[in-house]
């Protein structure tokens, strides 16, 4: 579908095209739902987004639209368990019946990666991860770094060790019972840390919530049903896994040390503790040794700086920062490494996949 888009200003933008594919997850048996944002001029660089918790990839489309005015590529896919990446609504909130749900969902991304790479081999390729998609993104690039322009890390936070083993370990008792397919309103109540009790979290007030400011997208968000299910026990296991992995200043240590990181956030964040969560994964990252790390905190904004009333502001920042990075040959060069190898990409999901199923 082509399409002339608009930015939030209302501002025309170069026209796209817009269109819809699927690929097979990593739990061998789900279509995974993915969409591309393709300008209709040069290509100037690649950029992939892993969405957040109860989402789905659609949600991006302003976003989207207005980096495909400026020649990049977007794409994303809706994570197993989310949006129209499951068998049934009964699978939303649902993730995989293995030992390690988040991997799954992090051997998804390498998947589409793979699959834009291939394509699109001379780009330069960056990753954005917000939310949800930010703890899988932290231990995506902890896994399978290597050979990126950047990484967006939004709406990020840090949790301790000792709490996410208690989330897991309380997941695990009640899966005894009630088995892992069963909807937990502790589970949901617990994950509200107390940075959250000055937001409205359910959709009652509009104009209060953790959201964003923007009313307009919090009526829409809470109308949709794509946004509202509840997700199960294995769904918040894969959650607290990959917060787990993430916060583990073992893991921060195996990211690339050349691989530029932006952390960008609202300041008033409940997921990244209004700031002082996000500031701690600054501070161990730069103790990891990343050179390129910057962090962005934007006064007054909420958790969806991409839906915020000064969006414009945050997607000219994000432009401006990939831009600065979009030069292949710069970052093999400094790096010294090898850069994305696709058959060797291929290889790793195969054997990845073999690990899981355990």
């Amino acid at each position: 579908m082509v399409v002339t888009g608009k930015d939030c200003t209302g501002r025309v933008e170069e026209q796209m095209t817009k269109s819809a594919f699927t690929f097979l997850s990593a739990d061998k048996k789900t279509t995974i739902h993915a969409i591309r944002w393709q300008p209709e001029g040069e290509i100037r660089a690649v950029l992939q987004i892993a969405h957040g918790m109860v989402e789905y990839i659609d949600r991006y489309d302003e976003f989207a639209t207005f980096l495909a005015g400026h020649g990049y590529l977007v794409s994303g896919h809706d994570h197993l368990g989310h949006g129209d990446s499951v068998r049934s609504r009964d699978d939303w909130g649902y993730i995989a019946d293995v030992s390690r749900p988040d991997r799954v969902l992090v051997e998804d991304m390498h998947a589409l990666r793979t699959i834009l790479q291939t394509e699109y081999t001379d780009k330069p390729f960056f990753i954005l991860g917000h939310s949800f998609g930010s703890y899988l993104l932290r231990e995506y690039l902890a896994l399978h770094g290597e050979g990126l322009n950047g990484a967006i890390v939004m709406g990020t936070g840090h949790v301790s060790q000792g709490t996410s083993l208690l989330g897991l370990s309380l997941i695990s008792l009640i899966s005894l019972f009630k088995g892992k397919r069963y909807r937990s309103e502790l589970m949901r109540n617990m994950s509200y840390s107390k940075s959250y009790k000055q937001y409205d979290v359910i959709g009652h007030d509009q104009g209060n919530s953790w959201l964003t400011k923007d009313r307009a997208i919090v009526k829409a968000y809470y109308e949709e049903p794509r946004c509202t299910f509840l997700f199960t026990l294995n769904g918040y296991q894969a959650l607290l896994e990959a917060v787990q992995y993430a916060c583990s200043e073992e893991h921060v240590r195996l990211i690339p040390k050349d691989l530029p990181v932006l952390l960008a956030s609202g300041a008033e964040d409940p997921v990244g503790d209004l700031s002082v969560g996000v500031r701690k994964v600054q501070e161990m990252m730069m103790h990891a040794g990343i050179r390129d790390l910057t962090c962005r905190l934007y006064p007054d904004d909420r958790h969806e700086i991409l839906n915020e009333t000064d969006r414009q502001q945050v997607y000219e920042d994000l432009l401006s920062w990939m831009d600065a990075r979009n030069n292949v040959e710069k970052q093999s060069k400094s790096s010294g490494k090898p850069g994305f190898d696709k058959a060797k990409s291929a290889e790793a999901i195969d054997d990845a996949m073999e690990n899981i199923f355990i």
